[in-house]
């Protein structure tokens, strides 16, 4: 088995433009590592988790794709006139929670949460925060961690 990393980016289409800068810090971030990765669009940010937990369950009647070491998470929440912003705030981070810890996975949380387009695009932006690449790198971390447990590559 290689060394090489997998990994499965997932963006949340719902503000596509902020997505696509997010993807393309994290991807940046990727190919920087020598990280190979498969990136999946998602109609918004509840829909991430799901994603996942798909793909690991794809392994179980399909193993001819290759198995994802880690996964980055991507999307936008930008604060409306409802309380849904809590929800999707909320639930996101936990669906993504719940699912690192039940499958033992390497997950970068690039799920950017702001009040305002203005907040998003600072954190977005390549050349600014860049959390899209922070993301990825969060999951490559993570990935050196379970090397260290003898957990990956399984």
């Amino acid at each position: 088995m290689t060394d090489t990393p997998h990994i499965m980016v997932v963006d949340a289409r719902s503000h596509e433009d902020i997505a696509d800068e997010l993807a393309r810090g994290a991807i940046g971030e990727l190919t920087r590592a020598g990280a190979t990765h498969v990136r999946y669009g998602v109609p918004g940010c509840l829909e991430i988790p799901a994603a996942v937990v798909y793909a690991i369950r794809s392994m179980d009647f399909f193993t001819a794709r290759k198995r994802f070491d880690g996964y980055v998470a991507l999307g936008c929440v930008i604060r409306g006139e409802t309380t849904r912003y809590e929800t999707i705030c909320a639930e996101s981070a936990r669906g993504l929670q719940d699912v690192t810890l039940r499958y033992a996975l390497a997950v970068g949380n690039g799920i950017l949460t702001v009040e305002n387009r203005e907040q998003a695009w600072v954190r977005a932006n390549v050349g600014s925060k860049n959390m899209g690449g922070v993301a990825a790198r969060a999951c490559l971390d993570m990935i050196d961690l379970k090397r260290k447990f003898r957990l990956y590559p399984r």
